[in-house]
């Protein structure tokens, strides 16, 4: 399939790795010019070198913010220009007893996981709907529906980042703009990887065994293994495209079936 993306640009947030990074390259492979986005300026410069020699000829820059303060999301907002495709997909993770979430790291959470995309929209897409056409894509989880006992703080802004893409898809009406949310499931990301190799150290257990082993307590997983971030990439890739013209304001599986119910 032609993705048809030359000639389009796109941001993508929290993109130095990981899932970002994935859907950052899946983008510039379908000939988009991409920004790159992360905290610090030498790990986008990093990543920005990695993405060029991965994707010949790929124009790609980066701007960096952290997403927990307000103003450099506003600064970055203004420094972005024209965009014609925004990947909401900056997010922070953690597991932790429900009873030791303080009042702060809900706030926390709060901030980079869903206002981040809502700030970033809110700048955005008023230029998107006056072109009539454009992109916003949210990565959100299967925790945003199946919300994990013990990462309750996270699962709850997943199901926010839902029901923020849900209502701007609706005021899109009659353009060719179009707002979606990805699902993701259990990814083998840079994250959770560094988090399996410590762990796998700390109990002298092979990388391998433990992650066969957590995928293996996971009952609903079709999949039989982690995803790797270019199946989400690849996604995200298509719902950037002109081919995805007729998918709004939907919630699109690439959790490998853990989710056992109709959305």
């Amino acid at each position: 399939m032609e993705l048809r993306l030359t000639g389009k640009r796109a941001f993508v947030s929290g993109s130095t790795q990981g899932i970002g990074f994935a859907i950052a390259q899946s983008l510039l492979e379908a000939g988009a010019e991409v920004v790159i986005n992360g905290r610090d300026g030498g790990r986008i410069d990093d990543a920005a070198n990695a993405l060029r020699d991965s994707v010949p000829g790929a124009v790609v820059s980066g701007v960096p913010a952290d997403f927990a303060d307000a103003e450099q999301v506003d600064s970055l907002i203004d420094a972005l220009g024209p965009v014609d495709i925004l990947v909401n997909n900056v997010g922070l993770f953690g597991v932790a007893p429900f009873a030791e979430v303080s009042d702060a790291d809900w706030q926390r959470y709060f901030e980079v996981n869903v206002m981040s995309g809502v700030r970033l929209s809110r700048g955005l897409l008023p230029a998107m709907l006056e072109a009539r056409w454009g992109r916003i894509i949210f990565i959100s989880s299967e925790s945003g529906v199946n919300v994990p006992a013990d990462m309750v703080h996270y699962g709850f802004t997943k199901a926010a980042v839902l029901a923020v893409s849900n209502g701007l898809a609706k005021l899109t009406r009659g353009t060719e703009v179009t707002v979606n949310t990805i699902l993701g499931g259990p990814t083998y990301s840079d994250g959770v990887a560094e988090a399996v190799r410590h762990i796998a150290r700390a109990q002298s257990i092979d990388e391998d065994v433990l992650k066969a082993s957590i995928i293996a307590g996971n009952a609903t997983t079709l999949l039989g293994r982690f995803i790797e971030p270019s199946e989400i990439a690849h996604l995200a890739a298509y719902l950037a495209s002109p081919a995805s013209s007729a998918t709004n304001g939907a919630a699109l599986r690439a959790d490998g079936g853990v989710l056992t119910g109709l959305l």
